[in-house]
């Protein structure tokens, strides 16, 4: 990959700090691309996270399965967006989630080893990440929050209004894995929408 295809991702840093050419050609030397078919897996529960990904094109979602087997969505990630489990790239243990590609997908990705070498030699990255998971915990606060004082009906209107570019790139059963609702639910419930 050239420079130039990696512009996405330095964009995507430059908004929080300022490297120069040296430290982009050095963070970029960091980085792998993987390629991932539509239903592929990045990552599943029980396996230890070697990487964390930053997506260049395509859709992913994270979740969680119960014990009856029925997924718990906690996020959809697009182009621009990073995604990982966190706490297990971090800890080197065992993660709880699953990371499966809702379309045919690109990612960039970076080692635990490379990420822990990034921060040796350029240090700014450590407020870069430091405010990527800071921004992280505050919105899965908020969807936590979200989940316990809304109604489906207001987690439905306010994914629409935060996440209009996902909408129509996911099934009706994954937004109601995301909302918490079942897919006949979200039916009655989008046809309610419309007819007020």
């Amino acid at each position: 990959m050239s420079l130039l295809s990696y512009n996405l991702i330095l964009k995507n840093i430059n908004r929080f700090i300022n490297l120069n050419q040296e430290e982009e050609n050095f963070y970029v030397s960091l980085l792998t691309e993987r390629k991932i078919k539509r239903k592929e897996f990045l990552i599943k529960q029980g396996q230890i996270s070697k990487h964390d990904y930053f997506i260049i094109k395509g859709c992913l979602k994270v979740y969680t399965l119960d014990n009856k087997g029925s997924e718990h969505i906690s996020m959809f990630a697009i182009e621009d967006w990073w995604t990982g489990d966190m706490a297990s790239f971090i800890s080197q243990q065992p993660g709880h989630y699953f990371i499966q590609a809702l379309e045919d997908s690109i990612v960039l990705q970076i080692s635990k080893s490379n990420f822990d070498l990034l921060f040796k030699q350029i240090p700014k990255f450590e407020r870069f990440y430091r405010i990527l998971y800071q921004r992280s915990l505050v919105s899965f606060v908020q969807r936590a929050n979200q989940g316990i004082s809304e109604s489906a009906e207001e987690r439905y209107l306010n994914f629409v209004k935060k996440h209009p570019n996902i909408i129509n790139r996911v099934s009706q059963k994954n937004i109601a894995a995301y909302l918490g609702v079942t897919p006949e639910f979200l039916s009655l419930l989008r046809k309610k929408i419309v007819s007020v």
